[in-house]
């Protein structure tokens, strides 16, 4: 059996394959067609297929943006932006969205934002449409009015893309915590909480006065002020602690001195016990002197009867005393 027929249809449909694939007659007679001769020639094709770009991609994307009007952008510049890894699709149908809302775009800044890491399209959208941002982003915020009384707040920040601070500009959660930041010193400055709950629009002039959206990637358009309750009275509480805390210093105070008392008591106390001793000691020496009066001459027989005499009169008289002590107590 003679293969070579086989062979040779299989390598000529390889081969147109191959040309077909590296020459896109289809996407050459669909850009003549839509953007005219010379555009994008047979040869830009061939080279985007070496350079591994996708034609169709960049193909589509000039057919877009040359019926959008937007004839100043070529198929170069296209894969340029495709080579340094940007969204090709991404930035075709944000300029055209930008030029049919009027928004001062252009090419280069597009390709900036979309290489930078931005959804350029989605800020294009959010230029046209404005979003609405909550800060916090949950719950409340919590501060404290001059009386002491603490109030919760949550706002809804209305925002729109500020395209030329979309490179190296801060995004929203920047913008959800100054619009925190200036919330609770809104309601730290007031005077009391009824006024908060009065005007609560007083918050939302306070923190736009302050130009929160500088640096940033958006422009506030509106702070509105979505729930305002009163929380716990948080200065009586610090009241109550510091009154609790003065108390404990107090009592602190008042047994150190029961304590320093007592020690001075028991130092009293020995210091009685002592003289006590020593009265004891000099009583003992008593009858010793006594004895040596009697041996010198000095104290005669007559005279120790005389001072024992006094002595027991003297008992006499403290024993009928006590006595008389006792009775009026009794």
């Amino acid at each position: 059996m003679d293969y070579l027929p086989i062979i040779s249809v299989v390598v000529v449909i390889l081969f147109i394959s191959l040309i077909l694939y590296f020459v896109p007659l289809g996407l050459w007679v669909q850009s003549v067609v839509s953007l005219g001769l010379g555009k994008i020639s047979i040869i830009d094709l061939i080279r985007m297929r070496l350079r591994k770009i996708p034609p169709r991609l960049i193909v589509d994307s000039i057919i877009n943006m040359q019926q959008a009007g937007l004839s100043k952008i070529n198929a170069g510049m296209m894969e340029t932006h495709f080579l340094a890894g940007g969204n090709v699709a991404n930035v075709s149908n944000s300029l055209i969205a930008a030029d049919k809302a009027n928004i001062p775009l252009d090419f280069t800044t597009c390709t900036a934002i979309d290489l930078a890491g931005r959804d350029v399209k989605g800020a294009v959208e959010t230029s046209v449409y404005p979003k609405v941002i909550d800060a916090p982003v949950s719950g409340t915020l919590a501060a404290v009015a001059k009386d002491g009384i603490e109030v919760k707040a949550r706002a809804r920040v209305t925002v729109r893309t500020n395209i030329p601070g979309l490179v190296g500009g801060a995004t929203d959660e920047t913008i959800i915590a100054r619009v925190g930041e200036g919330i609770v010193s809104a309601i730290g400055s007031s005077e009391s909480y009824k006024t908060v709950l009065e005007n609560p629009d007083s918050i939302s002039k306070f923190v736009l006065e302050k130009g929160l959206d500088a640096g940033t990637a958006f422009e506030i358009l509106s702070i509105d002020i979505a729930d305002v309750d009163v929380g716990k009275n948080v200065g009586a509480h610090l009241e109550a602690d510091q009154a609790e805390a003065d108390l404990k210093v107090a009592q602190a105070k008042a047994e150190t001195r029961r304590a320093m008392a007592i020690a001075e008591e028991q130092e009293k106390t020995a210091l009685v016990e002592e003289m006590r001793a020593k009265v004891v000691e000099a009583e003992a020496q008593v009858p010793q002197a006594m004895a040596d009066a009697f041996r010198s001459g000095n104290l005669g027989i007559m005279d120790y009867y005389s001072m024992k005499n006094i002595k027991a009169d003297t008992d006499m008289r403290s024993s009928i005393s006590e006595g008389n002590d006792q009775n009026k107590e009794n």
